[in-house]
């Protein structure tokens, strides 16, 4: 399994605004469940486009297992926000689940053309094992596999969309907020499904709102606030929360 290690990371938007992020390091190690929790930005859905290539950092360095990131990035898979998805896009469950096997190419032209020829024929892209099948059975929406995507709940939606994330290769998942506008219940079952994704061997890293209780279903917990201000467990972390959130955000706990 595969080791993510940042190391000293700092970037901005531009060359006159102020550092999104500042000499942040963070490692991602095999078979972990690690929460990335911060105020609104924090910069949290910034350095997970960094650890995943998307954006290259003004300084610092990302590598897995000793390799620059550029050279493995394929090891990592980001699932974005759910409110960057168009769930009214009328497709199926089934159908969104397959695109996650669209190939990465350095042309953007062949995109189009792989999308469209995936969703006419996407059994044409399932190998003997039946991935997609697989993948939905993973994360429990295999009985919505024909259901359109607007028909879905709130809950059902991040689920097929981890789905579709998982359909990659990689070893290490970012998950930017999936848990965000998720009632409690729809939460818990959310994060006993991650829970069992890392406890296979995979690593996966989700930022989030959430505090308190929350945070026990995780192994180690990350706070950020455009630096690292604490990493441990979650006793570690739930002992410091006074001193972490307070002085800047008192929405982050009850101060």
């Amino acid at each position: 399994m595969s080791s993510l290690i940042a190391h000293n990371l700092s970037y901005s938007y531009s060359k006159n605004s102020e550092p999104a992020l500042t000499k942040v390091s963070v490692e991602i190690k095999p078979g972990t469940l690690t929460a990335l929790v911060g105020p609104n930005g924090a910069g949290k859905s910034t350095l997970l486009r960094l650890m995943k290539g998307q954006t290259s950092p003004d300084s610092g360095e990302i590598t897995i297992d000793g390799e620059i990131l550029n050279k493995s990035s394929t090891q990592v898979a980001l699932m974005p926000q759910r409110s960057s998805m168009n769930w009214k896009f009328p497709i199926t469950v089934e159908k969104l689940v397959s695109l996650g096997q669209i190939k990465k190419t350095k042309s953007r032209n062949s995109l189009p053309f792989q999308i469209k020829d995936l969703l006419s024929r996407p059994k044409t892209w399932v190998n003997k094992c039946c991935e997609i099948e697989a993948s939905m059975q993973r994360v429990g929406i295999s009985n919505l596999a024909k259901r359109r995507l607007d028909s879905l709940s709130g809950g059902q939606q991040q689920r097929a969309l981890l789905a579709k994330t998982l359909m990659s290769s990689a070893k290490i998942f970012l998950l930017d907020e999936p848990c965000s506008a998720l009632d409690p219940p729809a939460r818990e079952e959310f994060l006993k499904i991650v829970r069992q994704i890392a406890d296979s061997g995979l690593s996966v890293f989700i930022s989030s709102h959430d505090w308190g209780s929350s945070l026990n279903a995780y192994d180690r917990v990350v706070v950020l606030d455009k630096r690292i201000l604490a990493t441990g467990t979650p006793n570690v972390i739930q002992e410091r929360l006074d001193d972490i959130c307070c002085l800047k955000d008192k929405t982050l706990c009850d101060c």
